[in-house]
């Protein structure tokens, strides 16, 4: 054909780890294999106790298929209800089915240690387990505390926990990205990025819900990147910061404008059946995928929309 470009093809018909393989972080950039600026973008499993039906082989497929995500975020649930803490050999098998789902469809994935509270002996236990079985694949990311509450101080309590899990980590796997959660829900960059860890390869978590966050957590942010920290938007939702309530469209495409200028990763939350407004998917909703237009929320349209046209 002419003026046909057989590279062009060639890219397209490669995984996203294939093009991009090992990532790493420089200054305030997630780049990739290339030394390329690369944005993934993709969506967040709900608390692995709770919403386990969607932690397969055949969502993971289905998301990459037909959402065009490039990173899935496995969020293994730690302390509350039947959490990782109290069955940590069932909570470890989901998260593993995900990541190994991940590497057969050529995906990223973010082992996320989704708790609130402060649980360094056993997050290092099982941080150190995922870095033995999996440290030599691009595809791991690794998400040290999702959202630290504001009574634990970055300086004294955030931070120690992080030096001991990252080391953890970095026993078994030198290469691949680590991000770590900031106080405040993962809110208070700015108080990171005035003591900042001092390990290599290491993202700072930024959360958002869009119809509660509005400029001033903007400003932190860009506070935060203007003082050399590398950003991952980890988990951000439509609605208010509950997980429900109403969807803010100006709020959301300012966001999504920060995101695209500041050349920010992220992960939408959740794919989850459950009845709130930030849930990708209607009650009932299959937990293999293949869902129809009918069986996603006003929530999932829009984030699946802007997965397709962006990634």
């Amino acid at each position: 054909m002419i003026g046909s470009n057989p590279q062009a093809f060639s890219d397209k018909a490669m995984t996203s780890v294939q093009r991009h393989g090992q990532l790493k972080i420089v200054g305030t950039q997630l780049l990739d294999q290339h030394g390329e600026v690369v944005v993934l973008r993709g969506m967040s499993l709900f608390w692995s106790q709770w919403m386990g039906q969607y932690y397969n082989a055949d969502a993971v497929a289905w998301l990459q298929k037909d959402w065009n995500i490039n990173v899935i975020r496995a969020a293994v649930g730690v302390t509350a209800g039947s959490g990782y803490l109290t069955n940590p050999d069932v909570e470890r098998s989901k998260v593993q089915t995900v990541i190994d789902a991940a590497i057969k469809q050529g995906i990223y994935v973010i082992v996320d240690w989704h708790a609130h509270d402060p649980e360094p002996e056993a997050a290092s236990q099982f941080f150190s387990s995922i870095a033995q079985k999996y440290g030599q694949v691009p595809n791991i990311i690794y998400e040290t505390w999702n959202e630290p509450l504001p009574k634990y101080d970055w300086s004294t309590v955030i931070k120690p926990y992080h030096n001991k899990v990252i080391s953890s980590i970095r026993a078994f796997d030198a290469d691949n990205v680590i991000l770590v959660g900031t106080q405040s829900w993962s809110q208070d960059v700015d108080k990171a990025a005035n003591d900042p860890l001092g390990f290599a390869n290491v993202g700072y978590s930024l959360h958002f819900y869009a119809s509660t966050h509005r400029e001033e957590l903007r400003n932190k942010a860009l506070y935060a990147i203007n003082n050399g920290l590398a950003l991952f938007v980890t988990e951000w939702g439509t609605s208010e910061a509950s997980g429900t309530g109403r969807l803010d469209a100006k709020e959301r495409q300012l966001w999504f404008d920060f995101m695209d200028l500041h050349k920010l990763s992220w992960c939408n939350w959740s794919v989850a059946d459950k009845a709130e407004s930030s849930a990708a998917l209607q009650p009932g909703a299959s937990g293999r995928g293949g869902w129809e237009d009918r069986q996603i929320t006003e929530s999932g349209l829009i984030v699946r929309s802007v997965l397709r046209a962006k990634n």
